[in-house]
Formats: C-alpha cells, sequence, structure tokens
C-alpha cells in the first residue's frame, strides 16, 4: 500500500479511528472497580489489593511474568466475582461500552461459560446474561454517540472435557449474538487434537471456530489447530515466525506451513503487549507483527486481556505505528484485515468496511491534507 499520510497519527486521531477487534476475554477486560464492587457483593475475600488503582497496577504485574501459566493465574480473580447473572450483564455491558469509547466498531468478545458456574448458573442461563449485558452496552454505547457491534464467542477450556458440550451450545446461540467458536488455556500438553469431536461437530453444523495456537507451543500447535482441527482463524498464531528465515541481505524465505498460512490468507489474532508478557516476543520492535505486515500475511491487532495487559486497541496501535512508523493507511489495513475474518455474514462484514471502517479512515485522512493545505498557505508570502 502506497501511504498518502505519511506522518504517523495523532493518539487523538488513533482513538477515534474505526477499530476492529477480535481476540478479547471477556473475563480479561474488567475495570478494577467493577472487580471491588462484585467482590464486595458476593464476598469473595481474596483479592490482593482493595483500591481501584492499585488493583489494576497489581493484575499488570503479575500478569507481566513471560509464562503463560502464570499469566493465567491472575483469571482466577475474575471469574470469582463472575458468578452470578447481574455480575455477567454488568461486565459484559462495562465491556461493550468501554470498547465504544475506544473507536472499536465491531468485537467479537471471548469466554468460557463453563468457569461461570460455581453459584449455580447453568450454561444457559450464563450464555443469555453475557448476551443481554452486550446488548445493554451496545445502547449505552450510542446514547453516548458511539456506535459497536459485539458478537460472542464461546470457549471450552483445553484442559476441560467439556468442548462438544461448550460447541454446542455455542451452535444452538448461534443466531442470538453467539458467532463462533474458541478453545483455550495453557498450549502445553493439552493439544487441540484433544477435542477433535467438538471440531468435527462444528464443521457439520457449518458454524465458525478459532484455536489458541502458537502462542506458547509453537508450529506443532498451529499446524494441528489448521490440518487436523480446520481452524478458521489462528488465537494468536504468533509462532508461525519460526517457520520464516531472513537471510543477511534481507531475502525472505517461508516454510511451507508459513506460506499455507499466507496462500489460504488464514487470519493471525496477533496480540503484541501480551505476547511480550507471555515471552512470545521480546519487545515491540521484535515482534513479529512488522514482518507478518510487510509480508502480507492476514495480520490483525488486538488487546487480549485489557486489565491484564493495561491496554486497549487505541494503546496496541499507538505503541505499533511508533515502533514501526505505521500511518492511517496501515492501521486501515490493519482494520479491514479483521473486519474481513470477522465470524458474521459476508454481507455484514462488507457493510461494515465499504459504510464504516473505510469512511472513517477517509475522514481522518481528509484532516492530514487540511492541515498540509492550512500549513502551506500561512507559510506561503503576502502578495503586495
Amino acid at each position: 500500500m502506497t501511504s498518502q499520510t505519511p506522518e504517523i497519527p495523532r493518539a487523538d486521531q488513533v482513538r477515534r479511528a474505526p477499530k476492529v477487534l477480535l481476540h478479547d476475554h471477556l473475563d480479561g477486560g474488567l475495570r478494577p472497580g467493577t472487580v471491588l464492587d462484585l467482590a464486595d457483593a458476593t464476598g469473595y475475600t481474596s483479592l490482593p489489593e482493595h483500591e481501584p488503582d492499585k488493583l489494576g497496577l497489581w493484575f499488570r504485574e503479575a500478569a507481566d511474568s513471560g509464562s503463560l501459566e502464570r499469566y493465567l493465574e491472575t483469571f482466577a480473580h475474575t471469574c470469582a466475582v463472575m458468578q452470578t447473572r447481574e455480575a455477567l450483564v454488568r461486565v459484559a455491558a462495562e465491556c461493550a461500552e468501554d470498547l465504544a469509547e475506544d473507536g472499536v466498531v465491531y468485537a467479537e468478545v471471548r469466554y468460557a461459560p463453563e468457569q461461570h458456574l460455581a453459584k449455580g448458573l447453568t450454561l444457559e442461563e450464563v450464555v443469555e446474561a453475557v448476551n443481554e449485558g452486550f446488548r445493554l452496552g451496545e445502547r449505552r454505547a450510542r446514547d453516548n454517540g458511539h456506535r459497536i457491534r459485539v458478537g460472542a464467542l464461546l470457549t471450552a477450556m483445553r484442559h476441560a472435557a467439556r468442548a462438544l458440550e461448550i460447541a454446542e451450545l455455542a451452535n444452538r446461540y448461534r443466531d442470538l449474538g453467539v458467532v463462533g467458536f474458541d478453545i483455550a488455556g495453557a498450549e502445553a500438553g493439552y493439544p487441540p487434537t484433544r477435542h477433535l469431536d467438538a471440531f468435527e461437530y462444528l464443521k457439520r453444523e457449518n458454524n465458525h471456530f478459532t484455536i489458541h495456537a502458537g502462542e506458547a507451543f509453537g508450529l506443532p500447535s498451529i499446524w494441528q489447530a489448521l490440518q487436523w482441527c480446520g481452524a478458521d482463524r489462528l488465537g494468536h498464531g504468533v509462532r508461525i515466525i519460526d517457520d520464516i528465515q531472513v537471510a543477511g541481505d534481507g531475502t525472505v524465505t517461508l516454510g511451507r506451513l508459513a506460506a499455507y498460512v499466507r496462500d489460504k490468507r488464514i487470519p493471525l489474532e496477533l496480540c503484541p503487549t501480551s505476547n511480550l508478557q507471555t515471552g512470545a516476543a521480546a519487545s515491540y520492535a521484535e515482534h513479529p507483527i512488522g514482518l507478518l505486515r510487510s509480508l502480507h500475511f492476514r495480520a490483525t491487532v488486538n488487546t487480549d486481556n485489557r486489565l491484564m495487559s493495561g491496554t486497549s486497541m487505541s494503546r496496541e496501535f499507538e505503541l505499533l505505528n511508533e515502533t514501526f512508523g505505521y500511518t492511517l493507511d496501515d492501521m486501515q489495513w490493519f482494520t479491514v484485515n479483521a473486519m474481513k475474518s470477522a465470524f458474521i455474514p459476508f454481507d455484514e462484514r462488507l457493510a461494515m468496511i465499504n459504510d464504516v471502517i473505510k469512511p472513517g479512515y477517509a475522514e481522518l485522512k481528509s484532516e492530514w491534507l487540511f492541515r498540509q493545505t492550512a500549513a502551506t498557505s500561512e507559510s506561503s508570502p503576502e502578495k503586495p
């Protein structure tokens, strides 16, 4: 893409730019104040801090360990306060509001229904409460001048044995706010092939699914997710970089798997800050997203867990823009990639791209053009 806006966008432009989010965990995006409120309401007494700012800092520091397993431990606290219908409605509504405030126009937010049954809710009641919260958050966002559409992804935990049950649940609610299925949890020792019955079922039902793969375990998990399970997208997929060789003269050679991923346009749900926290990348400058973007993989930008990473879509883009010199054209490229890869019908994706995303970026680019015109006019010598 030849950039027509060569300067890095300002923070306010990044925030106003329409963004699409495919990889965000509901239990990883709570407001710290909400965690405290829900803990008080439900009698949960094991929180490590009791002030919003301190609690938010604790989550970020605890997750910043370089270990996926340690990172996942922080979810014990958020899941503990998400065990009632009221809590789930509130958390889902605030999620939609927060994303809309950050300029996200479409989001697929995932959660594991099986992790919210401790106080007697059924799987169906969990799904219906979260869906109600998302619709409430969408209405509140609209009342505040923002537009967002949120779809739910139902996640099964790869160390458990309920994947088929959750897949069937996702299929029952597929026209009621649930747009697909996911499998998550520690990768090492729990390959996705343990749950082939769930993936075969989803394929028979013509339903969509993504698989967490290539975050901590590497190329074998990506290969299994694609060639054994048939995933539509890769949750993270960052370790595909292990199948790409860059010579000293800059020549790039793709291995068979990397070439397949690029040729088939398989979406990569990349989460830069989270990847740094779990040790999948050493720094933003060394994150594979730079190379993957230059090689035209179907790369997308995502948050993963906004609470644990202390991040947002705007922050992720600001960091990438600063690191790689990305412009509004690059942001649009990532955003269109994500919208193309969403699990809603094709005509709806196309409408979002043509009627929301492209006009939004065109408006932001026009600001740059008018600033340039104004600067040129002011610097021109006055005529006598």
